[in-house]
């Protein structure tokens, strides 16, 4: 009998040290709609404390700790939650909501911290890469444009419609996300899977048409060149250029910009010589001003 105790001692005493041993498995449902929300104000400094050793890690744990103390009575438990949310973590700071909802569901349910380590990074990745496209490519230049058309005459009436709209899907969409995320648990990263292509796919085409529409509405660019053929005069803008596309001349200046951004050329530069090719077409030569 002795010797049966003194085998199991060290197993006992192996599993107090096992990052992954629970000493209170109890699953009990304890985190309320009120705690979610206080998550999701607390999830706003997730990049409070960044830094390119752990990038948001800091801020992840920042975030989730409530929850954490909530469901983890255990102080030995506790501590190794934290220390497992200490590792990498980056991703879209919008979206941040929905790992987080998923994750607090699995430590609830005690799941294996190596599973919801591997969770966590699996899903951190294409949702950084969906709320790029959903928000900075899409939703952003939709509000600014709305924001900025109001406010075309100098209207404060514009900045406040922009941050008015954009926030409204912003806040609708981080606290609609956690409470959707926490209760389907860790049946919403199949359809997370599934959906994640189409709806990253949909939100590029919808950010390239709104882009585009900008280019139109807000790069001024027009040729006052006058070309004389005999008798005749052909207006290079309205005669030509406009025949062939109108805003062709915004069109061809941006796709310019654009890819002298991917040859490698500073923002700052592409500034200056913007400045300085509509300072050179406003000068008066004998046949008028080129732009």
């Amino acid at each position: 009998m002795a010797s049966e105790n003194a085998a199991i001692e060290p197993e006992i005493s192996a599993q107090a040290n096992n990052p992954e041993f629970y000493e209170n498995s109890s699953t009990e449902q304890v985190i309320t709609k009120k705690d979610l929300n206080k998550m999701v104000w607390r999830s706003l400094f997730l990049q409070a404390s960044f830094n390119y050793e752990r990038m948001q890690a800091a801020g992840w744990l920042y975030s989730i700790l409530p929850g954490l103390k909530k469901i983890h009575k255990n102080k030995h438990d506790l501590s190794e939650s934290m220390k497992s949310h200490m590792e990498f973590f980056n991703t879209h700071p919008f979206l941040v909501n929905i790992i987080m909802g998923i994750v607090l569901a699995m430590e609830e349910r005690k799941q294996n911290r190596n599973t919801i380590r591997a969770i966590r990074v699996a899903m951190m990745g294409p949702l950084g890469g969906i709320g790029d496209a959903l928000f900075w490519l899409t939703l952003l230049p939709i509000c600014v444009g709305i924001g900025a058309s109001l406010g075309a005459d100098g209207n404060p009436i514009g900045a406040l419609v922009f941050l008015i709209i954009f926030n409204v899907v912003h806040f609708g969409l981080r606290f609609g996300l956690m409470r959707y995320a926490y209760n389907t648990g860790t049946n919403a990263i199949s359809s997370l899977k599934e959906n994640t292509k189409k709806v990253s796919h949909a939100a590029s085409i919808v950010g390239l048409t709104v882009v585009g529409g900008l280019i139109a509405s807000f790069v001024q660019l027009e040729a006052n060149l006058v070309i004389h053929a005999g008798k005749a005069e052909i207006a290079l803008q309205e005669d030509l250029l406009d025949k062939i596309m109108p805003n062709l001349l915004p069109l061809g200046y941006t796709l310019l910009m654009y890819y002298m951004l991917k040859r490698g050329l500073s923002p700052v530069i592409l500034i200056l010589i913007t400045v300085v090719i509509g300072i050179f077409g406003k000068i008066p030569f004998p046949f008028g001003t080129i732009l």
